[in-house]
């Protein structure tokens, strides 16, 4: 009720009462009486989101991106090479051991929407390969060991070479992969290439490849919004000492629900945003590490006979198990009671260590 009415209603009766008419009854109501908090105005619920969801994070995602290849990219990670450019819109990030200790990463992308620059990417090993079966992606590198090149021929690998193939320009957004001229300033040349996520997106239909999954493609993972492993252990620290050269981290952050990562003493830095990586979900698998006794010091990385792990999620962790067929198979996490594991909604890192690797948290 206007504040300019209230007072004039509020006299209305005595103006009766003076004309010789009688007053509203004691017992009745005046609707000034009547207090305005007592009218409850009810919130409408929110609408619970059902479109489609993306298959690697369980967030939602255009749906011209559901049943699309993801893109699978090599990615340096040598000390003198970082930071790595847009790693951190990576759906999923495996990192594995190369020759000498070092690591390299694959970057998996569903949806290559909003990624800016990406690299510097780095040449290919056989079990960086399989990792992109896995996921039935487009794999982008540059260069390869003589067995990675053999086995792109022979396993059927969709894989886009920057240095024996036709996809590297001279110059910015002139082919599909070019070298940085802001690295090459700074950096050794092979540190240099790079790609975008917009160049990605223009180029791709333009190959003759094949860009959508084949019908009945269905990649394995369950997510809940609390991917909190329900038998899991404090885990607010996770230490992964893959060799003498890399140690990694994960740091769990109350605030955002995510783990922190960190590698050689320090955050896990995005080149584009000068941000650290964090990361709903992390996965430790075991598996054998050999040398192959070549004068450059390859190793083989097996990813086909299994083997335990470990999961963690929300300050958790839990050990899991761990299987996969090569070498296009996908890979397939279970828990100590044998049920598929069930991650929190949102990205991924997976550390693929030695079986003595000597992992440890807190």
């Amino acid at each position: 009720m206007g504040k300019k009415l209230l007072p004039l209603l509020l006299a209305f009766p005595l103006l009766l009462s003076a004309c010789g008419g009688s007053s509203e009854p004691e017992n009745s109501a005046s609707p000034s009486s009547v207090p305005t908090s007592a009218v409850e105005t009810a919130e409408p619920s929110p609408t619970p989101y059902d479109g489609p969801l993306n298959p690697l994070t369980g967030l939602p995602i255009g749906e011209e991106w559901v049943n699309r290849r993801p893109v699978a990219i090599m990615l340096n990670n040598l000390k003198q090479a970082l930071p790595q450019l847009g790693q951190s819109q990576a759906d999923i990030i495996y990192e594995i051991p190369a020759e000498g200790g070092i690591t390299r990463m694959v970057g998996v992308y569903q949806s290559l929407d909003g990624v800016g620059t990406i690299g510097s990417i780095r040449s290919a090993r056989p079990y960086y390969l399989e990792v992109a079966l896995g996921h039935d992606a487009i794999f982008l590198h540059a260069g390869g060991s003589e067995d990675a090149y053999s086995k792109i021929k022979s396993w059927g690998v969709t894989a886009l070479d920057a240095v024996r193939g036709p996809y590297l320009g001279s110059t910015e957004n002139s082919n599909l992969m070019w070298r940085d001229p802001v690295r090459k300033q700074n950096y050794s040349l092979e540190h240099t290439v790079v790609t975008t996520g917009q160049t990605i997106i223009e180029r791709l239909p333009t190959y003759n490849i094949r860009l959508d999954h084949e019908d009945g493609y269905h990649y394995e993972m369950n997510f809940a919004q609390d991917g909190t492993p329900a038998d899991g252990v404090d885990a607010s620290q996770i230490t992964v000492p893959v060799s003498t050269y890399k140690t990694g981290q994960f740091v769990y952050n109350e605030e955002t629900g995510k783990y922190g990562v960190e590698e050689y003493g320090s955050a896990y830095i995005d080149g584009n945003t000068n941000e650290q990586v964090e990361v709903t979900n992390v996965v430790i698998l075991k598996t054998a590490c050999r040398n192959t006794g070549d004068y450059l010091g390859h190793i083989t990385v097996d990813l086909s006979s299994g083997g335990s792990g470990f999961f963690a999620c929300g300050g958790k962790i839990t050990e899991l198990t761990w299987s996969k067929q090569a070498p296009s198979g996908q890979f397939y996490y279970e828990d100590t009671d044998g049920k598929p594991i069930t991650f929190g909604v949102g990205t991924t890192y997976v550390c693929i260590v030695p079986t003595d690797c000597d992992v440890s948290f807190s």
